[in-house]
Protein backbone atom coordinates (compact mmCIF):
# COMPACT_ATOMS: atom_id res chain seq x y z
CA UNK A 1 0.00 0.00 0.00
CA UNK A 2 1.60 3.29 -1.11
CA UNK A 3 1.60 6.41 1.07
CA UNK A 4 -1.39 8.01 -0.68
CA UNK A 5 -3.57 4.88 -0.41
CA UNK A 6 -2.52 4.39 3.21
CA UNK A 7 -3.59 7.93 4.08
CA UNK A 8 -6.93 7.41 2.27
CA UNK A 9 -7.45 4.17 4.20
CA UNK A 10 -6.86 5.77 7.62
CA UNK A 11 -9.04 8.77 6.79
CA UNK A 12 -11.82 6.41 5.72
CA UNK A 13 -11.61 4.48 9.01
CA UNK A 14 -11.57 7.72 11.03
CA UNK A 15 -14.51 9.08 9.04
CA UNK A 16 -16.50 5.90 9.54
CA UNK A 17 -16.19 6.14 13.32
CA UNK A 18 -16.85 9.87 13.54
CA UNK A 19 -19.85 9.75 11.21
CA UNK A 20 -21.21 6.72 13.08
CA UNK A 21 -21.25 8.83 16.25
CA UNK A 22 -22.62 11.97 14.58
CA UNK A 23 -25.36 10.15 12.68
CA UNK A 24 -26.22 8.10 15.77
CA UNK A 25 -26.73 11.30 17.75
CA UNK A 26 -28.84 12.68 14.89
CA UNK A 27 -31.09 9.59 14.93
CA UNK A 28 -31.29 9.76 18.71
CA UNK A 29 -32.44 13.37 18.55
CA UNK A 30 -35.03 12.56 15.88
CA UNK A 31 -36.38 9.75 18.08
CA UNK A 32 -36.73 12.16 20.98
CA UNK A 33 -38.38 14.72 18.69
CA UNK A 34 -40.95 12.14 17.62
CA UNK A 35 -41.65 11.25 21.25
CA UNK A 36 -42.05 14.93 22.13
CA UNK A 37 -44.44 15.67 19.26
CA UNK A 38 -46.59 12.61 20.10
CA UNK A 39 -46.77 13.70 23.72
CA UNK A 40 -47.62 17.35 22.96
CA UNK A 41 -50.21 16.65 20.25
CA UNK A 42 -51.66 13.33 21.39
CA UNK A 43 -50.65 12.98 25.04
CA UNK A 44 -49.47 9.56 23.96
CA UNK A 45 -46.18 7.64 24.04
CA UNK A 46 -45.89 5.05 21.28
CA UNK A 47 -44.25 1.73 22.15
CA UNK A 48 -44.28 -1.87 20.95
CA UNK A 49 -46.80 -2.73 23.67
CA UNK A 50 -48.93 0.36 22.98
CA UNK A 51 -48.49 1.31 19.30
CA UNK A 52 -51.92 2.91 18.73
CA UNK A 53 -53.58 5.85 20.44
CA UNK A 54 -56.69 3.83 21.36
CA UNK A 55 -57.29 5.54 24.70
CA UNK A 56 -57.35 9.00 23.12
CA UNK A 57 -60.70 10.58 22.28
CA UNK A 58 -61.53 10.36 18.53
CA UNK A 59 -61.88 14.16 18.25
CA UNK A 60 -58.41 14.54 19.80
CA UNK A 61 -56.90 12.22 17.17
CA UNK A 62 -58.70 14.07 14.42
CA UNK A 63 -57.54 17.47 15.66
CA UNK A 64 -53.94 16.34 16.05
CA UNK A 65 -53.41 15.09 12.51
CA UNK A 66 -55.44 17.90 10.93
CA UNK A 67 -53.53 20.66 12.73
CA UNK A 68 -50.29 18.79 12.05
CA UNK A 69 -51.12 18.70 8.34
CA UNK A 70 -51.74 22.45 8.22
CA UNK A 71 -48.47 23.24 10.00
CA UNK A 72 -46.45 20.79 7.87
CA UNK A 73 -47.98 22.18 4.66
CA UNK A 74 -46.98 25.73 5.62
CA UNK A 75 -43.40 24.70 6.44
CA UNK A 76 -42.94 22.69 3.25
CA UNK A 77 -44.49 25.45 1.14
CA UNK A 78 -42.06 28.01 2.55
CA UNK A 79 -39.09 25.65 2.11
CA UNK A 80 -39.98 24.80 -1.48
CA UNK A 81 -40.88 28.28 -2.68
CA UNK A 82 -38.69 30.66 -0.68
CA UNK A 83 -35.42 28.80 -0.26
CA UNK A 84 -33.01 26.59 -2.17
CA UNK A 85 -34.69 23.25 -2.85
CA UNK A 86 -33.84 20.22 -0.78
CA UNK A 87 -31.92 17.43 -2.52
CA UNK A 88 -32.77 13.72 -2.41
CA UNK A 89 -30.25 11.09 -1.33
CA UNK A 90 -29.97 9.70 -4.85
CA UNK A 91 -29.20 13.15 -6.25
CA UNK A 92 -26.67 13.72 -3.47
CA UNK A 93 -24.94 10.50 -4.49
CA UNK A 94 -24.72 11.96 -8.00
CA UNK A 95 -22.95 15.04 -6.65
CA UNK A 96 -25.73 17.53 -5.85
CA UNK A 97 -25.24 19.38 -2.57
CA UNK A 98 -27.84 19.04 0.20
CA UNK A 99 -28.42 22.49 1.78
CA UNK A 100 -27.89 21.85 5.50
CA UNK A 101 -30.45 24.21 7.07
CA UNK A 102 -33.22 23.42 4.60
CA UNK A 103 -32.51 19.69 4.89
CA UNK A 104 -32.61 19.85 8.70
CA UNK A 105 -35.98 21.64 8.66
CA UNK A 106 -37.29 19.26 5.99
CA UNK A 107 -36.22 16.23 8.06
CA UNK A 108 -37.74 17.56 11.29
CA UNK A 109 -41.00 18.39 9.49
CA UNK A 110 -41.29 14.76 8.37
CA UNK A 111 -40.87 13.56 11.96
CA UNK A 112 -43.28 16.22 13.18
CA UNK A 113 -46.03 15.18 10.76
CA UNK A 114 -45.64 11.48 11.59
CA UNK A 115 -45.77 12.37 15.30
CA UNK A 116 -49.08 14.20 14.87
CA UNK A 117 -50.51 11.16 13.05
CA UNK A 118 -49.68 11.77 9.38
CA UNK A 119 -49.71 8.58 7.31
CA UNK A 120 -46.10 8.41 6.10
CA UNK A 121 -43.03 6.44 7.13
CA UNK A 122 -40.53 8.00 9.51
CA UNK A 123 -37.48 6.24 8.03
CA UNK A 124 -36.71 8.72 5.23
CA UNK A 125 -35.91 11.54 7.66
CA UNK A 126 -32.94 9.92 9.47
CA UNK A 127 -31.56 8.66 6.16
CA UNK A 128 -31.63 12.16 4.66
CA UNK A 129 -30.10 13.61 7.82
CA UNK A 130 -27.30 11.04 7.69
CA UNK A 131 -26.56 11.73 4.03
CA UNK A 132 -26.46 15.49 4.60
CA UNK A 133 -24.11 15.11 7.57
CA UNK A 134 -21.79 12.87 5.55
CA UNK A 135 -21.73 15.41 2.74
CA UNK A 136 -20.76 18.18 5.18
CA UNK A 137 -18.06 15.91 6.63
CA UNK A 138 -16.61 15.30 3.17
CA UNK A 139 -16.44 19.06 2.63
CA UNK A 140 -14.66 19.47 5.97
CA UNK A 141 -12.09 16.83 4.99
CA UNK A 142 -11.44 18.68 1.75
CA UNK A 143 -10.88 21.90 3.67
CA UNK A 144 -8.11 20.24 5.71
CA UNK A 145 -6.65 18.53 2.60
CA UNK A 146 -7.76 15.06 3.75
CA UNK A 147 -10.07 14.62 0.80
CA UNK A 148 -11.09 11.04 0.04
CA UNK A 149 -11.51 9.53 -3.40
CA UNK A 150 -14.85 10.15 -5.13
CA UNK A 151 -15.83 6.50 -4.61
CA UNK A 152 -15.12 6.66 -0.86
CA UNK A 153 -16.98 9.95 -0.49
CA UNK A 154 -19.97 8.31 -2.11
CA UNK A 155 -19.54 5.28 0.16
CA UNK A 156 -19.55 7.47 3.28
CA UNK A 157 -22.68 9.26 2.13
CA UNK A 158 -24.56 6.00 1.44
CA UNK A 159 -23.30 4.41 4.66
CA UNK A 160 -24.42 7.44 6.68
CA UNK A 161 -27.89 7.22 5.15
CA UNK A 162 -28.06 3.56 6.17
CA UNK A 163 -26.69 4.40 9.61
CA UNK A 164 -29.44 6.98 10.08
CA UNK A 165 -31.98 4.23 9.50
CA UNK A 166 -30.11 1.84 11.82
CA UNK A 167 -29.93 4.41 14.60
CA UNK A 168 -33.66 5.02 14.72
CA UNK A 169 -34.83 1.40 14.24
CA UNK A 170 -31.93 -0.25 16.15
CA UNK A 171 -31.14 -2.41 13.13
CA UNK A 172 -27.47 -2.35 12.02
CA UNK A 173 -27.71 -5.11 9.41
CA UNK A 174 -30.70 -3.42 7.82
CA UNK A 175 -28.78 -0.15 7.66
CA UNK A 176 -25.86 -1.91 6.00
CA UNK A 177 -28.04 -3.62 3.41
CA UNK A 178 -29.86 -0.38 2.67
CA UNK A 179 -26.48 1.12 1.84
CA UNK A 180 -25.04 -1.67 -0.31
CA UNK A 181 -28.22 -3.09 -1.86
CA UNK A 182 -30.48 -0.07 -2.37
CA UNK A 183 -28.14 2.92 -2.69
CA UNK A 184 -24.74 1.73 -3.91
CA UNK A 185 -25.84 -1.57 -5.49
CA UNK A 186 -22.30 -2.74 -4.84
CA UNK A 187 -21.38 -5.50 -2.37
CA UNK A 188 -17.70 -5.93 -1.56
CA UNK A 189 -15.48 -6.03 1.51
CA UNK A 190 -15.01 -2.25 1.62
CA UNK A 191 -18.69 -1.29 1.30
CA UNK A 192 -19.86 -3.93 3.79
CA UNK A 193 -17.24 -3.15 6.46
CA UNK A 194 -17.67 0.63 6.30
CA UNK A 195 -21.47 0.58 6.23
CA UNK A 196 -21.84 -2.13 8.89
CA UNK A 197 -19.36 -0.44 11.22
CA UNK A 198 -21.10 2.93 10.86
CA UNK A 199 -24.57 1.41 11.31
CA UNK A 200 -23.42 -0.50 14.39
CA UNK A 201 -22.04 2.66 16.04
CA UNK A 202 -25.22 4.58 15.21
CA UNK A 203 -27.32 1.72 16.61
CA UNK A 204 -25.43 1.73 19.90
CA UNK A 205 -26.10 5.46 20.28
CA UNK A 206 -29.72 5.16 19.17
CA UNK A 207 -30.23 2.52 21.87
CA UNK A 208 -29.69 5.20 24.50
CA UNK A 209 -33.20 6.46 23.70
CA UNK A 210 -35.04 3.30 22.70
CA UNK A 211 -33.11 0.50 24.38
CA UNK A 212 -32.77 -2.88 22.68
CA UNK A 213 -36.41 -3.84 22.53
CA UNK A 214 -38.18 -5.36 19.50
CA UNK A 215 -40.07 -2.92 17.32
CA UNK A 216 -42.88 -5.46 16.88
CA UNK A 217 -43.96 -7.91 19.58
CA UNK A 218 -44.30 -11.44 18.23
CA UNK A 219 -44.63 -14.96 19.62
CA UNK A 220 -41.75 -17.27 20.46
CA UNK A 221 -42.75 -20.35 18.45
CA UNK A 222 -40.30 -21.69 15.88
CA UNK A 223 -41.27 -21.58 12.22
CA UNK A 224 -42.23 -25.19 11.31
CA UNK A 225 -41.29 -26.71 7.96
CA UNK A 226 -44.99 -27.07 7.15
CA UNK A 227 -45.13 -23.24 7.09
CA UNK A 228 -43.23 -23.37 3.80
CA UNK A 229 -46.48 -24.47 2.14
CA UNK A 230 -48.08 -21.21 3.21
CA UNK A 231 -45.03 -19.27 2.03
CA UNK A 232 -45.18 -20.83 -1.44
CA UNK A 233 -48.89 -20.11 -1.78
CA UNK A 234 -48.97 -16.58 -0.40
CA UNK A 235 -45.66 -14.88 -1.21
CA UNK A 236 -46.24 -14.43 -4.96
CA UNK A 237 -49.53 -12.67 -4.20
CA UNK A 238 -47.76 -10.38 -1.72
CA UNK A 239 -45.19 -9.72 -4.45
CA UNK A 240 -47.90 -8.63 -6.87
CA UNK A 241 -49.54 -6.37 -4.27
CA UNK A 242 -46.12 -4.98 -3.34
CA UNK A 243 -45.29 -4.16 -6.95
CA UNK A 244 -48.62 -2.34 -7.34
CA UNK A 245 -47.91 -0.37 -4.17
CA UNK A 246 -44.47 0.48 -5.57
CA UNK A 247 -45.98 1.73 -8.83
CA UNK A 248 -48.49 3.91 -6.99
CA UNK A 249 -46.03 5.52 -4.58
CA UNK A 250 -43.56 6.13 -7.44
CA UNK A 251 -46.43 7.83 -9.27
CA UNK A 252 -47.15 9.91 -6.15
CA UNK A 253 -43.50 10.98 -5.84
CA UNK A 254 -43.24 11.85 -9.53
CA UNK A 255 -46.45 13.93 -9.47
CA UNK A 256 -46.03 15.35 -5.97
CA UNK A 257 -47.47 18.79 -5.32
CA UNK A 258 -44.62 21.30 -5.03
CA UNK A 259 -46.18 24.78 -5.22
CA UNK A 260 -48.90 26.60 -3.35
CA UNK A 261 -51.39 23.78 -3.93
CA UNK A 262 -49.78 22.00 -0.98
CA UNK A 263 -51.45 24.61 1.25
CA UNK A 264 -54.85 23.03 0.62
CA UNK A 265 -54.07 19.53 -0.70
CA UNK A 266 -52.03 18.32 2.30
CA UNK A 267 -54.51 19.69 4.88
CA UNK A 268 -57.31 17.91 2.98
CA UNK A 269 -55.38 14.63 3.19
CA UNK A 270 -54.74 15.32 6.87
CA UNK A 271 -58.49 15.93 7.28
CA UNK A 272 -59.26 12.61 5.55
CA UNK A 273 -56.69 10.83 7.73
CA UNK A 274 -58.28 12.37 10.81
CA UNK A 275 -61.79 11.30 9.80
CA UNK A 276 -60.60 7.72 9.20
CA UNK A 277 -58.72 7.74 12.52
CA UNK A 278 -62.01 8.22 14.37
CA UNK A 279 -62.86 4.58 13.59
CA UNK A 280 -59.36 3.29 12.70
CA UNK A 281 -56.67 4.83 14.93
CA UNK A 282 -54.20 2.36 13.39
CA UNK A 283 -54.27 4.38 10.15
CA UNK A 284 -52.25 7.11 11.82
CA UNK A 285 -48.47 7.38 11.78
CA UNK A 286 -46.03 5.14 9.98
CA UNK A 287 -48.04 1.92 10.18
CA UNK A 288 -46.61 0.34 13.32
CA UNK A 289 -50.05 0.16 14.95
CA UNK A 290 -51.65 -1.59 11.97
CA UNK A 291 -48.78 -4.08 11.72
CA UNK A 292 -49.00 -4.92 15.44
CA UNK A 293 -52.78 -5.25 15.21
CA UNK A 294 -52.30 -7.74 12.37
CA UNK A 295 -49.67 -9.67 14.32
CA UNK A 296 -51.91 -9.92 17.39
CA UNK A 297 -55.19 -10.74 15.65
CA UNK A 298 -56.61 -14.26 16.00
CA UNK A 299 -60.28 -13.62 15.21
CA UNK A 300 -61.48 -14.71 11.72
CA UNK A 301 -64.37 -12.24 12.05
CA UNK A 302 -61.77 -9.47 11.94
CA UNK A 303 -60.70 -10.27 8.36
CA UNK A 304 -62.85 -7.60 6.73
CA UNK A 305 -61.66 -4.97 9.20
CA UNK A 306 -58.02 -5.77 8.39
CA UNK A 307 -58.74 -5.77 4.67
CA UNK A 308 -60.38 -2.34 4.86
CA UNK A 309 -57.60 -1.00 7.11
CA UNK A 310 -54.86 -2.20 4.72
CA UNK A 311 -56.63 -0.67 1.73
CA UNK A 312 -57.16 2.64 3.55
CA UNK A 313 -53.54 2.71 4.73
CA UNK A 314 -52.27 2.22 1.18
CA UNK A 315 -54.56 4.85 -0.33
CA UNK A 316 -54.00 7.45 2.39
CA UNK A 317 -50.20 6.99 2.34
CA UNK A 318 -49.98 7.30 -1.45
CA UNK A 319 -52.19 10.38 -1.62
CA UNK A 320 -50.47 11.99 1.38
CA UNK A 321 -47.20 11.81 -0.58
CA UNK A 322 -49.00 13.00 -3.71
CA UNK A 323 -50.38 15.97 -1.76
CA UNK A 324 -46.88 17.16 -0.92
CA UNK A 325 -45.74 15.33 2.21
CA UNK A 326 -42.25 13.84 2.29
CA UNK A 327 -41.77 10.52 4.05
CA UNK A 328 -40.87 6.88 3.76
CA UNK A 329 -42.81 3.90 2.47
CA UNK A 330 -40.97 1.03 4.18
CA UNK A 331 -43.02 0.84 7.37
CA UNK A 332 -46.35 1.45 5.57
CA UNK A 333 -45.36 -1.48 3.31
CA UNK A 334 -44.77 -3.62 6.40
CA UNK A 335 -48.17 -2.65 7.80
CA UNK A 336 -50.02 -3.47 4.59
CA UNK A 337 -48.09 -6.73 4.16
CA UNK A 338 -48.75 -7.80 7.74
CA UNK A 339 -52.48 -7.23 7.27
CA UNK A 340 -52.47 -9.23 4.02
CA UNK A 341 -50.49 -12.02 5.66
CA UNK A 342 -52.89 -12.22 8.60
CA UNK A 343 -55.95 -12.22 6.35
CA UNK A 344 -54.58 -15.08 4.25
CA UNK A 345 -53.38 -16.89 7.38
CA UNK A 346 -56.89 -16.84 8.86
CA UNK A 347 -58.21 -18.26 5.60
CA UNK A 348 -55.54 -20.99 5.53
CA UNK A 349 -56.32 -21.86 9.14
CA UNK A 350 -59.52 -23.49 7.87
CA UNK A 351 -57.35 -26.09 6.11
CA UNK A 352 -54.19 -25.91 8.26
CA UNK A 353 -55.41 -25.44 11.87
CA UNK A 354 -51.85 -25.50 13.23
CA UNK A 355 -50.75 -22.43 11.30
CA UNK A 356 -49.50 -19.58 13.51
CA UNK A 357 -51.02 -16.22 12.62
CA UNK A 358 -48.20 -13.93 13.76
CA UNK A 359 -45.85 -15.87 11.49
CA UNK A 360 -48.27 -15.34 8.60
CA UNK A 361 -48.28 -11.61 9.35
CA UNK A 362 -44.48 -11.41 9.28
CA UNK A 363 -44.25 -13.41 6.07
CA UNK A 364 -46.72 -11.02 4.44
CA UNK A 365 -44.81 -8.01 5.79
CA UNK A 366 -41.43 -9.30 4.61
CA UNK A 367 -42.67 -10.40 1.18
CA UNK A 368 -44.57 -7.21 0.42
CA UNK A 369 -41.71 -5.04 1.71
CA UNK A 370 -39.21 -6.85 -0.52
CA UNK A 371 -41.41 -6.32 -3.57
CA UNK A 372 -42.32 -2.70 -2.88
CA UNK A 373 -38.69 -1.70 -2.28
CA UNK A 374 -37.09 -4.20 -4.69
CA UNK A 375 -34.60 -4.98 -1.93
CA UNK A 376 -34.86 -8.63 -0.85
CA UNK A 377 -31.88 -8.78 1.52
CA UNK A 378 -32.78 -5.55 3.27
CA UNK A 379 -36.40 -6.65 3.68
CA UNK A 380 -35.43 -10.04 5.09
CA UNK A 381 -32.93 -8.67 7.60
CA UNK A 382 -35.19 -5.79 8.60
CA UNK A 383 -38.07 -8.03 9.64
CA UNK A 384 -35.71 -10.42 11.44
CA UNK A 385 -33.88 -7.61 13.26
CA UNK A 386 -36.73 -5.39 14.36
CA UNK A 387 -38.84 -8.38 15.46
CA UNK A 388 -35.92 -10.20 17.15
CA UNK A 389 -36.68 -13.44 15.30
CA UNK A 390 -34.77 -16.68 15.75
CA UNK A 391 -32.85 -18.70 13.17
CA UNK A 392 -35.89 -20.82 12.26
CA UNK A 393 -37.48 -17.80 10.57
CA UNK A 394 -34.81 -17.45 7.88
CA UNK A 395 -35.86 -20.34 5.64
CA UNK A 396 -39.54 -19.38 5.44
CA UNK A 397 -38.95 -15.64 5.11
CA UNK A 398 -36.14 -16.11 2.57
CA UNK A 399 -38.35 -18.35 0.45
CA UNK A 400 -41.12 -15.77 0.69
CA UNK A 401 -38.79 -12.97 -0.38
CA UNK A 402 -37.51 -14.94 -3.40
CA UNK A 403 -41.00 -15.78 -4.63
CA UNK A 404 -42.31 -12.30 -3.91
CA UNK A 405 -39.53 -10.48 -5.74
CA UNK A 406 -39.80 -12.89 -8.67
CA UNK A 407 -43.53 -12.25 -9.00
CA UNK A 408 -43.09 -8.49 -8.58
CA UNK A 409 -40.40 -8.30 -11.26
CA UNK A 410 -42.72 -10.07 -13.68
CA UNK A 411 -45.49 -7.60 -12.91
CA UNK A 412 -43.22 -4.55 -13.10
CA UNK A 413 -41.71 -5.73 -16.39
CA UNK A 414 -45.17 -6.17 -17.87
CA UNK A 415 -46.34 -2.77 -16.60
CA UNK A 416 -43.29 -1.06 -18.10
CA UNK A 417 -44.07 -2.28 -21.62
Amino acid sequence: MDKSNKKNFYVLIFSTVILGVIVGVSSLMLSLLLDGVEWIFLGFQESAANPASLEILPLHRFSSVFIGGIIAALIWWVLRTRFKKTVSINKALSGDQMPPIQTAIHVMTQIFYVGTGGSIGRELAPREAGAMLAQRWNRLLKKFHWELSTADQKLLLAAAAGAGFAGIYIAPLTGMFFCVEVLLKKVNKRTVVVSLAMSTIATLIGMLAKGFEPYYLVGNQSFPLSFLIFAVMVSPLCGIIGSLFRITFKWAEKNQTKGKKILWQLPIMALITGVISISFPQIMGNGRALAQLSIDNLDPKFVWVLLLAALLKAVVTVFTIRAGAAGGTLTPSIAIGAAVGTILGLVFQLFMPSIIIWQCALLGACSLLAASQQAPLMALLMIVEISHLGYSSFLALALGVVLSVGASKAVLAKMMK
